[in-house]
């Protein structure tokens, strides 16, 4: 059986809101994942593992840090 905050972390980014701020938009266009409001200030982008892996390479791309 997986674990599951291992399975939660290849499926799910946290950040603060405002790492997305002008880059939003084309992260949304290019890959297959939802942003959601998480806790105050920081959202959730959700999406399948292959999805999440590439999304991080492009937040990684955009300047963005990643926990």
């Amino acid at each position: 059986m997986p674990d599951p905050a291992r399975l939660r972390d290849s499926t799910q980014i946290v950040l603060p809101r405002d790492a997305l701020s002008g880059i939003r938009r084309e992260l949304e266009r290019q890959f297959m994942v939802s942003i959601i409001p998480f806790e105050e200030g920081y959202l959730r982008i959700i999406g399948s593992p292959i999805e999440i892996k590439q999304a991080s390479q492009f937040l990684g791309r955009h300047g963005v840090s990643l926990p």
